[in-house]
């Protein structure tokens, strides 16, 4: 059928609703940080009942425009690089549950992300960084024994080298991937007796930042996402 001459279905009254909150949220009349008007205000506003009101607020809320707390106004969101990501959180963990094809692309990916992070990361490092990288090894030492701690630290040390980039972005997506492959397997990720061989590789991937030598950084994490990548495969089969 032509487009010019399909029927013309009446929207619904929340869709309606949305797309005008949308439109201040969009044209700066509302900005981050403001709150909505209230609901009273809005059915006024628009003639409409609270339901279409509410539903609309879902429909923000759910795109990461705005944000519903119990009891108060909603309030407009700043969009940042992680609250964007964030919404794909939930489809992508439904894509790794289904496919075991889907993981290993998510793993492929990981590998070919921190190649570029940890260059980045032995060309920009300040001294201060590097210390606070030993700080999260020490911390992720302490941890041995505490599987959730383990995985907890080495997750903080990736996201720290992520944020020497100065890139929200980078360390958006470093986050993001970090916690699907977390949420994916998580005995996956602890071996007992491997923990050392982690903190060895972590140990190295340090001196090699600190030294600024991008080679033998970018050397030292793809050796140390390889090994993490034979296990999850072996662990997969057993």
């Amino acid at each position: 059928m032509n487009v010019v001459s399909e029927p013309i279905h009446r929207k619904k009254l929340s869709d309606e609703v949305f797309a005008r909150l949308k439109l201040m949220i969009e044209t700066g009349e509302l900005k981050a940080g403001d709150d909505m008007p209230s609901e009273r205000e809005l059915m006024e506003r628009y003639g409409v009942g609270r339901p279409a009101i509410r539903e609309a607020m879902q429909a923000l809320a759910g795109k990461g425009l705005v944000e519903i707390s119990q009891g108060e106004r909603a309030k407009v969101l700043r969009i940042t690089a992680e609250s964007i990501i964030r919404q794909v959180d939930l489809p992508a963990k439904l894509m790794l549950s289904g496919s075991s094809d889907s993981l290993e692309h998510l793993k492929s990916a990981r590998i070919f992300f921190e190649r570029g992070m940890i260059r980045e990361a032995a060309a920009k490092a300040s001294p201060a960084q590097i210390a606070e990288l030993r700080a999260l090894l020490d911390k992720q030492k302490q941890s041995l024994g505490d599987a959730n701690a383990f995985i907890d630290a080495d997750m903080e040390f990736h996201q720290a080298i992520a944020q020497i980039s100065g890139n929200p972005i980078f360390v958006a997506v470093s986050g993001a991937m970090l916690g699907w492959l977390k949420s994916y397997h998580t005995e996956m990720l602890i071996w007992t007796g491997r923990e050392n061989f982690t903190l060895a590789e972590h140990e190295e991937i340090i001196r090699a930042i600190e030294k600024g030598d991008a080679d033998f950084a970018e050397k030292a994490m793809i050796k140390h996402l390889e090994r993490s990548r034979a296990l999850y495969a072996l662990k997969a089969r057993t």
